[in-house]
């Protein structure tokens, strides 16, 4: 039952995109992602994840290069420095990557939160995002994947807008919503990936350091739930006026950074 109605909220979400005629290649993209977006949600859930798991390898195959001769950069500095010294480097280099750096992850987790007001919902939310870009994460870090930033970027604005208009349409949060967001976690640990190479990795703390750094991430998730929690679902969330008043306008803003940063992202980066 609920997969017919995920399909239609879903064809109602991108039929908003497709009758604002995005332009040249944000169009393109934003259509390729709903189209896929579409399967996913119209599979049969008995079969099993096993049914789902082609549709969600198409997505991160249609933003990636395979590639043999790339390795990531290594830090040769912290590969002489203690493991505390490291796990403590990169704990707060994924933290900071999120809080206060990260702004576009902070809206994302943040429209995760206003379509539910129950914490163990967001937190599974969270945690099928971390699952999802620390495999990306750590299969870019060892050259097993490529994705060029100049189509991830984009692609990761565009998860942003589609949260928001989600938001904006369902009136409760479905269960498929967290195979969205593992499915969008993939595309943002491709993200973290390139911000990541710059840094570069010590060779004899690989692991050490993508879990360190992983920890962090998933740390900077949690202050922003909690935020969100304190400063709008508990005192505003069981109000009448919740949905009119405080929901829509704040995915409405999500939603228009987001294209903002979509367009941005393709056209001038």
């Amino acid at each position: 039952m609920w997969v017919s109605k995920a399909t239609m909220y879903t064809q109602k979400i991108c039929t908003v995109g497709s009758n604002n005629h995005l332009p040249g290649k944000i169009g393109y993209w934003y259509g390729r992602l709903c189209h896929e977006v579409k399967k996913i949600v119209s599979a049969k859930v008995h079969k099993g994840l096993a049914r789902l798991s082609p549709r969600l390898a198409m997505v991160v195959l249609l933003l990636m290069f395979s590639t043999s001769g790339f390795a990531h950069t290594v830090n040769y500095v912290l590969e002489k420095a203690p493991t505390g010294s490291v796990v403590a480097y990169y704990l707060k280099l994924g933290y900071t990557h999120i809080m206060p750096q990260g702004f576009d992850h902070i809206l994302f987790v943040a429209g995760l939160c206003l379509l539910s007001n129950k914490i163990k919902v967001i937190l599974w939310q969270a945690t099928a995002f971390t699952v999802a870009h620390s495999i990306t994460l750590a299969l870019s870090m060892k050259g097993l994947i490529v994705a060029p930033s100049a189509v991830v970027e984009p692609i990761i604005a565009l998860s942003i807008l589609f949260v928001a208009v989600e938001n904006m349409l369902l009136t409760e949060l479905k269960p498929w919503r967290i195979l969205l967001v593992f499915m969008f976690g993939l595309i943002h640990g491709m993200g973290f990936a390139s911000a990541l190479n710059e840094i570069g990795l010590p060779r004899n703390k690989f692991f050490t350091s993508i879990l360190s750094f992983n920890i962090g991430v998933e740390l900077g998730q949690v202050t922003v739930i909690v935020a969100m929690f304190a400063l709008v679902i508990i005192p505003l969330g069981k109000q009448p006026y919740y949905r009119k008043w405080v929901m829509y306008p704040l995915s409405a803003l999500i939603g228009l950074i987001a294209l903002f940063w979509t367009v941005q992202r393709v056209f001038f980066v």
